[in-house]
Formats: C-alpha cells, sequence, structure tokens
C-alpha cells in the first residue's frame, strides 16, 4: 500500500499512516541507573545466564571496546582496570520496566506491537494534522518522566524507514533532540546514503555478503536493484524490505501469536550425576512447559529431551544425548509430560557422567480447543479441571505452591548470579527506602 505520494517538489503526503519506532537507550544498564543514579556516566556490562557473558552494554562500556558476547572470565582484569561495573540479568526487573514503558507507548495509538523487551511499533493512522517531531517528543518525555528510561524515536511511512530514523535519531542526539521524522524524498534518499547495508534490519551476515558482491554498499544501493531481481534471487521477504525502504509500506504490524516451540532448558549451578535428581529437574521443566501451553490454550504431542556434560571440563567424561517423544494424542498435562519426560531421561542418562546441563522442548504445537481427535488414546479426563485448579492456585500466590510428587517442593533452578541488584519493583523486600532529613 502507497502511504505516501511524490509532488513536483518531491515531498511526501500522508495518505493513511505513519511507523513511530520507539527503543530505550541502553535499556538493561538504564533499569540499573534508574534506582542507582551513581551508576549514570558509568561503564556497565549486563552478565547473562550464570554469569557466563556480556550482553549487554552501556555507551561507556563500547567506548571502551568491550565486545559483546565477551567471556566474563576472560574480562576479569578488564573490567577491574577499567572499573566496568557487572550486573547479573535481573529480569524481573527489565521484564517489569519494559512493561510500563509499552503501557505508557498505548497511550499514544491503539496499535502498538511490541518488537523486543526494549522496542516497539506504533502505528500512526490518522495524523496528518500533527507535527510529529512533537508527538516523538511528548513520547520520549512521557516515558523519561514515569519511567525514567531515555528513549529514542524514529518515525517514518514504513517500518523498515522507521527503523533508519530510529538509528539517526540515536547517533545524532544534540541535533535531533531524541526524535528523527522522515516526512520528505529528501530525507529518505539522504537517510539510505548515510546506512550501511550491514546496519539495516532485517539483513544478516549472509545477505550482506551477497549483497556485496553486487557491490552495495548502502541502503540506497540495496533500493536501486531492479525488483524482480531482488524477488528472483531472494525471497519475497527481502523485496518486501526493498519497498519498504522505498518508502512502499510492505511490512505490517504483527499480531501476537502462539509459540510453535516451547523450550525450557538449563544450566545447572553445579554438575550433576544422580539420575533422582536429574528426573527431578526434568520432571520440573516438562512441567514449566506445560504451563506455558496452557497459558497460550496449546497442547503437544511432541516433545525432545536432552542430556549435556560439561564440555569446558575436558578432565571429566563427556556425554551428550537426546530423545524426542511422541505422544499419541495432544496434551498440557503436567502429569503426562512429566511423566514422558522422566522416561525419556532414564533411557539416554550415563551412570558416572556429570551433567551440566538438560532440557524439555515441546513442539508439535496445537490448539487445544481445534485439533484432531483419537479413537483409542486420549487424554485422561480429570487432567484438565485438575490443570485448571493447580494453575489457579499458583497464579493466587505468585509462587508455585503446588507441584507434583516427583518434584522437590523447596527446590528451585537457581542461576549463578553473584551481581544481581535488588528487584525494585517487583520484591516487597526489595522496595527503595527514603530517608527524609
Amino acid at each position: 500500500m502507497l502511504l505516501f505520494k511524490r509532488n513536483k517538489k518531491h515531498q511526501m503526503h500522508y495518505l493513511y499512516s505513519m511507523f513511530a519506532l520507539v527503543d530505550c537507550n541502553n535499556f538493561y544498564a538504564s533499569c540499573e541507573r534508574v534506582f542507582n543514579p551513581s551508576l549514570r556516566q558509568k561503564p556497565i556490562a549486563i552478565l547473562s545466564n550464570n554469569d557466563g557473558c556480556v550482553i549487554a552494554r552501556s555507551d561507556e562500556a563500547k567506548a571502551l571496546g568491550l565486545p559483546m558476547g565477551a567471556p566474563a572470565f576472560k574480562f576479569k582484569a578488564f573490567f577491574k582496570a577499567n572499573n566496568v561495573q557487572l550486573f547479573s540479568s535481573n529480569y524481573a526487573l527489565y521484564g517489569d520496566m519494559s512493561s510500563r514503558v509499552m503501557r505508557i507507548l498505548e497511550q499514544f495509538s491503539p496499535e502498538v506491537e511490541v518488537y523486543s523487551i526494549d522496542e516497539a511499533f506504533l502505528k500512526l493512522n490518522g495524523f496528518e494534522d500533527y507535527d510529529l517531531n512533537v508527538y516523538g517528543s511528548e513520547m520520549r518525555q512521557r516515558v523519561l518522566s514515569w519511567t525514567g528510561i531515555p528513549t529514542c524515536v524514529g518515525i517514518a511511512p514504513t517500518k523498515a524507514l522507521s527503523k533508519v530514523a530510529n538509528k539517526i535519531a540515536r547517533k545524532f542526539p544534540k541535533e535531533t533532540g531524541g526524535v528523527y521524522v522522515i516526512d520528505s524524498e529528501e530525507k529518505r534518499i539522504k537517510a539510505l546514503k548515510w546506512t550501511q547495508l550491514k546496519d539495516v534490519w532485517g539483513i544478516g551476515s549472509a545477505l550482506h555478503k551477497r549483497l556485496s558482491e553486487k557491490h552495495c554498499k548502502t541502503a540506497y544501493d540495496f533500493v536501486q536493484l531492479p525488483d524482480m531481481w531482488v524477488r528472483k534471487t531472494f525471497s519475497i521477504t527481502e523485496w518486501k524490505l526493498k519497498k519498504d525502504l522505498e518508502g512502499i509500506s510492505k511490512i505490517e504490524t504483527e499480531t501476537i501469536k502462539n509459540k510453535k516451540a516451547i523450550a525450557t532448558t538449563r544450566s545447572f549451578e553445579s554438575a550433576i550425576n544422580d539420575i533422582e535428581d536429574l528426573k527431578e529437574r526434568i520432571s520440573t521443566f516438562a512441567c514449566r512447559g506445560a504451563e506455558k501451553l496452557r497459558k497460550q490454550g496449546s497442547s503437544c504431542h511432541m516433545m525432545l529431551v536432552f542430556l549435556r556434560s560439561d564440555y569446558h571440563n575436558k578432565n571429566t567424561a563427556q556425554h551428550r544425548a537426546s530423545v524426542v517423544v511422541n505422544i499419541p494424542f495432544p496434551t498440557n498435562s503436567s502429569l503426562t509430560l512429566s511423566s514422558n519426560a522422566v522416561n525419556a531421561i532414564t533411557s539416554i542418562y550415563k551412570k558416572d557422567i556429570k551433567y551440566k546441563k538438560a532440557g524439555v522442548i515441546l513442539t508439535g504445537i496445537v490448539p487445544t480447543d481445534n485439533h484432531q481427535l483419537q479413537l483409542f488414546e486420549h487424554e485422561h479426563p480429570k487432567h484438565l479441571p485438575l490443570m485448571r485448579t493447580i494453575d489457579f492456585i499458583n497464579k493466587k500466590y505468585d509462587t508455585p505452591k503446588l507441584k507434583l510428587a516427583n518434584q522437590d517442593l523447596k527446590s528451585t533452578w537457581k542461576m549463578r548470579q553473584n551481581h544481581l541488584s535488588p528487584q525494585y519493583t517487583t520484591n516487597f523486600k526489595d522496595i527503595i527506602t527514603v530517608q527524609c532529613l
């Protein structure tokens, strides 16, 4: 759908809608700074599960040359020498702050697509008489005032161009005030010539390599390629991206879809070699997957269960194995999935191996209320009301009060989080206290 037309002066006229991309700046680091202002202007690094590697960096940490994915144990000297502030991933805090930001953005448009934990697309219909620079500034100011999270806003006739506009706003905060609007043909061409091909949304390393062979260095070079060649050489996806960059909207906002696979995988805090401990863990993983199925109204009829030893420890015996379990009928019962998972883990377990990671991946997912029935095999009729009761009670108390008998009531999976900050917004024990002098 053509969202604008060009007149003799090459100006864009809004006909239907514009897209705004709101991106939180250094989101994880910003969440930590909201409740600890002393961290401002200091280099911050956020670590992955079990404090394994760097998954987020502040601008100050990037300027020091800290690479994304840096193994924490290899960069200890670097962190100390550069006074990098380390934090374990505080998913409870980040998730809650993200939810607050998204709720604020919903006040600016009825159509909000949450693209990631720190990004959202807003479809702006009927804003012909609005000053979009001012509107974008209002978004930034409200999010900053109400949550303390800084953002940048890119506004353009298509989603791909709004991504480009957002990068410009982020790169030149003083000149743009954190908001950039592509609303003319001149701005679109200038923005595409400025944007390196590798930085274009949707162009990965493999596609970048192939396009480089056609002497494409910028986004502008990409849109100069013939439509038919792009569609024939690549796919409809790349063609849609090209049209989006031309200002013709082909990538629409997406509705939330149910997952096609649900994975619950964990690295253990310490290696496990006892079969009973492994059974308890794998049962817990299967139950967690079953809860996710029920939450999205789905069932599954296939699962993959795997075990892995610690391949970093070369001095111990190594073993990794997996098994696929076909269930004769779709199910989301914790009882059924746990039983199948325990049988699967028993079949691939090897004595005297120290296992460091295990997991359950549920596939073959179908809607619970719309699937093919089996004549001779089906779910136990009492499981459905039982699962509903368990979910209701566990949700009411916000913790898993009810578990299966083969689960340890006192055992919960615990990551290595030696640098974990308080859960300021989700745990009463961690609510900040204010001293009035």
